[in-house]
This record gives structure tokens, C-alpha cells and sequence, in this order.
């Protein structure tokens, strides 16, 4: 996903998806992008009883102590069943996202006290399920265990690091995620707009919470470097709008639903009105003086991951998340390399058959510069996307058995983030909530959006990339919920990358400026190896990272500079692409070898994705056995 998403980790989310977006994130957690939806997320939730991180607790002494006398087994549902309820109750935008009910009028509470909770909460998870006995277990189960364990693990190893300082970037927070929430409701009832209005109230006490751990930050020496956050003041000024009613928090109550009487329709539209107008903008403000008096002019000058308190043990942990692997970033830095010159042999090749006199640079100039290959309006650029759809859409059946029910659809990254977002990136749908995935296609600064890369951004972010993966793990009947909804970077990047390649094989890429897009685009995924271990492991500039960009691949000047700030803020995130990629196509190559004529292409993309998102191992020991039991049969 070419989306970033939020910065701190809420407890056990790493057992649905946040280790895809966050860790600071699409977006750019789970993001990107899926989920900018865990971005930033604040507010002291006023609730009579046991909290959510209290009632976990209680439940999960009683199933220590076991005095129901349960199998393990029914001790491992048990566990998943009430885990999930508290995932859903502790990130209620969460809940929202994939269609739970009853949490869309409140949002997660990132109070210290709460988080200092959530991270005692984890080391319960992790010794919960190390008291569940793995041999007793079904080899299902087993996938589950094995996976919901690294999980916990990595939560507990997380909670060392204070990744919850980092609240803000330009690649998500508070300033983008509350209209990012909003936009991905689904609104339908009277009580639908009324949990809107709930969620608007509490604005201002998610704002001072997101202030109260930015200041902390800089108390700490912890936060993001100075150069990135150029732009953030200007997207929370962009919510501060002149009328209200033009807002993009209030768009739902523009055409509300038919459901809701006229009289209520007028009821909420002036209780959302006078809400925002008393209490948002001002706490918008007060963000935006905060940042640009305080904040900002404190943040660190340096730039790696490395320059922080433990920055080192951050980026090897953040690299061993992302990655799935063991790979050291000296041992991804030099795939980096490797990769970067041969695809460079792969892009002279095309060039050659143009017809083009000149060397590559003089190409990437045509590229970027002649008109003709860039459209001249918004709306062309959406249509053009549309259209590559459409195409690809009657050829999944022959590369895949199982296909998704989820529809998806193409639209704009919104006004107020665009300056600061990648080209492209997919926000996931939920069949139960009643929305589609969407691929959200960057139209600002048309002059960098050329046409030869669309063939491959539509394959990598709709289908059959990121929405047929994601999609088809939802709508996986006999997984738990934190498999149908989690993920893992590298499985979903890795996945998504593997996908565009997979357009020679329907028939894309034959005009070859396409194809040189499709090689470019994979050349950025390896330029990140080199770029992003070299910022947070090697010391490198951010100057150095810009040129080597520059260098070796064709993206216009723009959107390289929002491409280093991006990983700059997300460090290991942009390593899961291509390590992905590697390996799905290194197990493709083998199972090919190894079955002969017994190998199906369809079957092979099936048990890829039939798990849902795994680790690269895990994967890597499911294919190798399905291929074992295809040589037997």
C-alpha cells in the first residue's frame, strides 16, 4: 500500500494489522492507507464499568486459571473470541473499518494512563497464549497459534520502544485521520449520524491528547525530523474552512440518507454545524499554533531512525516486523543493489526498442516531460484508471480459482492530503459494513502523474493486488477474525508487487511505454532497499537519498521528495515490497520446477492467498508442502 498511516500501536492490533500501517505510519496502518484508519486515534472515552483493557484482563485470569476445565483448543477460540471483542472496543475506528457495530460514536483513548494499561494488557496476551499447548492442536489451529504468538510477541518487544510520541507526521495523524474515519462510515440511520456528531464532540479531546504526547516527545528528544513536517501545518489549515458546511468532516450530512426523517435531518445538521464550528476548528487551531510555535521548531534536525534514544535496536525491530525475515539491513541493502542493476539491463532493453537516440537519462527527460503523456484534468486521469480496471477485470478468472464478492472503485486522495501522498494507494472495504474497497489515485500536480505508470499502479492497488488479497482474506468463512482482518507488510506489498508482474501475462504492458513504467515502478521498490537502509543504518543524507533516487529511477522531482520523507517517517516499511515479491516468486519459480506439467498457475495463486496474510516463512513452508502433496497425488 502507498499509504502511510499512524504512529502508535494500540494493544493486540498487531493481531489484526497494524504492523502493515503503523510503526512510525498505509499511509504510509495495515497503513497504507488500510489503515490510515489506526492513525492517530484519541479521545478519553466516559464509560461506566470495567474498561475494555480492565475486562480483558479479568478474562484472561479466568482462562488461566481454567476452572472450566477447557480443552486447549477451546481454550485457543476462547482466547480469539474475547481478544477481538477488546480489539474492537479499544479501537473503535477499527471496529468501524471493518463493520463491527456499536463503536462508531467514540474513538480510541491514548491517555498515558491508558496506553501504560494496553501495554501490561499485551504481556498478559503473550502469556496466554504460551499457557495454550501447540501439540494439541489441530494442524488449522496450529496456523492460528503459531501466528496470533508472533504476534503477541512482537507487541511485547514493541512496547519497549515509545512509539506512541511520534503522533504526527505528513503522512498521517490527527489532521488526516478523523476525515479518513468519517469518509470510510458507512451512514444509514438516524443513530449513524447521531454517533457522527458524538465522534465530532470529542474532537477537541483527542487534539489535546495527541498535544499532551507531542510534548512528551520533544520533552524526550523523540520525534520526527524537522524537514517532514513542512506540510503539516497546512493540512490541519486546510479543516479550517470558511464554511462549515463545506467541510469534509461534514460531507454525510450533505445527502443523508432517506432513512432519517426530515425533521431529524434538520436536528443533526445543526447540531453538526454547531459543533464544528465551536468546537473543531478552534481545537484545529489550536494544533495548528501548537505545531507551528512549539512543536515543529523543537524536532530533531537529524534524520535516521538510528539518531534516536535505541535507534538502532527501533530499526532492526521495525526491520524484522516489516520484512517477516531475519535479513540484517546490510544483507537487504546489497539485495538493493543487485536488484537495482539488473532491472537498470531490463529498462536499457526497452528503451533500445523505441527507437530513442540518446542515453537513459535523456529518456527519463522525454518521460517526464512531453505532453503527451500526461493528462491535462483530474477527471481524465480517474477515467483512465477506470478504464485499465475494466480490463483487467474479466481476466482474473483465468489466473485465480477464488475470486473476491467485494466490489471496488476508483477516487481522488482527498484535496486535503494530496500535496503530501504517494501516487496511489487502496483503502479496504468490508462486505459487512456495507462499503467497497476504494483505490484512491493521486490528482494533484497532473505534470507528475504520467500515463505509463497506470497500468501497473491499477494492477498493484486494485486488483489483483491489494484489494483481491485483502478482500478475499475478509471474506475467508473458517479463519479468525484478526486473520480475515490482520496482515503482514511484506505478504501484502510482497503480494501486490508479485501482481503487477503478473499484467504481461494478461496482456498489459505491450506498448512499451508501459512496460518501461512497469519496470520503473519496480525499480523504485528497489531503490527503497537501498535508500531506506541507507537513511536509517548507514547514516546517509537526506540529499544522498534524493540524488540516488534520482539516479536510477524516472519519478518527477515531487514525488521523489515525498517518497524519501516517507520513509524517512516510516523506517523498514518500504523494505516489504520487494523481499515480498522475491519470495513469492522465488516459491512460483520452484513450484513450477518441481510440479512440470502438474503445475496450475490458478492453484498456485489460491494457496498463496487462501491463509490470508502469513509471514514469509510460514508461507514459504505452506507452498513447499502443497507442492510435496501435488507430487504424491
Amino acid at each position: 500500500m502507498e499509504h502511510a498511516t499512524a504512529v502508535w500501536k494500540p494493544p493486540l492490533l498487531g493481531q489484526i494489522s497494524w504492523t502493515n500501517f503503523a510503526l512510525a505510519t498505509k499511509s504510509p496502518f495495515f497503513m497504507r492507507p488500510l489503515l490510515v484508519l489506526f492513525c492517530v486515534l484519541a479521545l478519553l472515552r466516559v464509560a461506566s464499568g470495567a474498561t475494555p483493557a480492565e475486562e480483558f484482563t479479568a478474562r484472561g485470569k479466568a482462562l488461566l486459571a481454567n476452572n472450566e476445565k477447557l480443552s486447549d483448543p477451546d481454550r485457543l477460540h476462547r482466547l480469539f473470541d474475547f481478544s477481538w471483542e477488546y480489539t474492537m472496543e479499544e479501537a473503535p475506528e477499527f471496529a468501524t473499518a471493518v463493520g463491527y457495530p456499536g463503536q462508531n460514536d467514540h474513538w480510541t483513548d491514548i491517555s498515558f494512563e491508558e496506553i501504560a494499561r494496553r501495554k501490561e494488557t499485551d504481556k498478559l496476551d503473550l502469556e496466554l497464549i504460551k499457557s495454550i499447548k501447540r501439540d494439541k492442536l489441530s494442524e488449522a489451529d496450529v496456523i492460528s497459534y503459531d501466528l496470533y504468538r508472533r504476534n503477541a510477541e512482537f507487541s511485547v518487544e514493541g512496547d519497549q520502544f515509545p512509539f506512541e510520541l511520534l503522533q504526527v507526521t505528513q503522512m498521517g495523524g490527527v489532521q488526516q485521520s478523523v476525515a479518513q474515519v468519517i469518509s470510510s462510515t458507512t451512514f444509514k440511520s438516524t443513530k449513524d449520524y447521531e454517533d457522527l456528531v458524538a465522534r465530532l464532540n470529542s474532537v477537541p479531546a483527542l487534539i489535546d491528547q495527541t498535544i499532551a504526547l507531542l510534548q512528551k516527545g520533544l520533552e524526550q528528544k523523540i520525534t520526527p525530523p524537522q524537514i517532514t513536517l513542512r506540510d503539516v501545518p497546512e493540512q490541519v489549515g486546510n479543516l479550517i474552512v470558511k464554511d462549515a458546511a463545506e467541510s469534509t468532516m461534514l460531507q454525510p450530512f450533505k445527502e443523508m440518507s432517506s432513512l432519517v426523517s426530515a425533521g431529524d435531518q434538520t436536528r443533526l445538521r445543526q447540531a453538526a454545524m454547531e459543533v464544528f464550528t465551536k468546537k473543531v476548528e478552534p481545537a484545529y487551531q489550536k494544533l495548528h499554533d501548537f505545531l507551528t510555535a512549539t512543536y515543529i521548531p523543537g524536532c530533531r534536525t537529524t534524520i535516521g531512525v538510528n539518531k534516536l534514544p535505541n535507534g538502532d535496536k527501533i530499526y532492526a525491530y521495525t526491520t524484522r516486523q516489516q520484512t517477516t525475515t531475519e535479513l540484517t539491513p546490510a544483507q537487504i541493502h546489497q539485495i538493493g543493489l543487485d536488484e537495482v542493476k539488473r532491472i537498470h539491463g531490463e529498462m536499457d532493453k526497452v528503451i533500445a526498442t523505441t527507437g530513442f537516440k540518446g542515453d537513459f537519462h535523456a529518456f527519463i527527460k522525454y518521460l517526464l516531460t512531453d505532453p503527451k503523456f500526461y493528462y491535462t484534468d483530474a477527471e481524465s486521469l480517474l477515467s483512465g484508471y477506470r478504464d485499465i480496471a475494466k480490463q483487467i477485470d474479466p481476466k482474473l478468472v483465468e489466473f485465480f480459482g477464488f475470486l473476491p464478492r467485494l466490489p471496488y472503485g476508483v477516487r481522488p486522495v482527498p484535496a486535503y492530503a494530496e500535496k503530501s501522498q504517494a501516487g496511489a494507494y487502496y483503502e479496504p472495504g468490508s462486505l459487512k459494513a456495507g462499503r467497497p474497497g476504494y483505490f484512491f489515485a493521486n490528482t494533484y500536480d497532473l505534470p507528475g502523474r504520467p500515463k505509463w505508470g497506470m497500468e501497473t499502479l491499477t494492477l498493484h492497488e486494485a486488483v489483483p493486488g491489494h484489494h483481491f488479497q485483502i478482500a478475499i482474506a475478509q471474506e475467508m468463512e473458517d479463519l479468525p477474525e484478526f486473520r480475515k482482518n490482520g496482515g503482514y507488510n511484506a505478504f501484502a506489498e510482497g503480494w501486490a508487487l508479485y501482481a503487477e508482474s503478473l499484467g504481461y501475462e494478461m496482456g498489459f504492458f505491450k506498448d512499451p511505454y508501459q512496460n518501461f513504467g512497469h519496470l520503473g515502478d519496480e525499480m523504485l521498490r528497489a531503490v527503497r532497499l537501498v535508500v531506506d537502509t541507507g537513511l536509517h543504518s548507514m547514516d546517509w543524507t537526506r540529499e544522498q537519498a534524493i540524488k540516488y533516487f534520482e539516479e536510477n529511477t524516472g519519478n518527477p522531482p515531487h514525488d521523489i521528495e515525498v517518497e524519501v520523507d516517507r520513509y524517512i517517517v516510516w523506517p523498514s516499511q518500504a523494505l516489504g515490497y520487494k523481499i515480498g515479491q522475491l519470495k513469492i516468486r522465488e516459491l512460483r519459480t520452484s513450484a513450477e520446477k518441481e510440479l512440470g506439467s502438474k503445475f496450475d498457475l490458478r492453484a498456485f495463486h489460491d494457496e498463496v492467498l487462501k491463509n490470508g496474510a502469513l509471514p514469509m516463512n510460514v508461507l514459504e513452508t505452506h507452498i513447499k508442502e502443497w507442492v510435496a502433496k501435488k507430487k504424491s497425488a
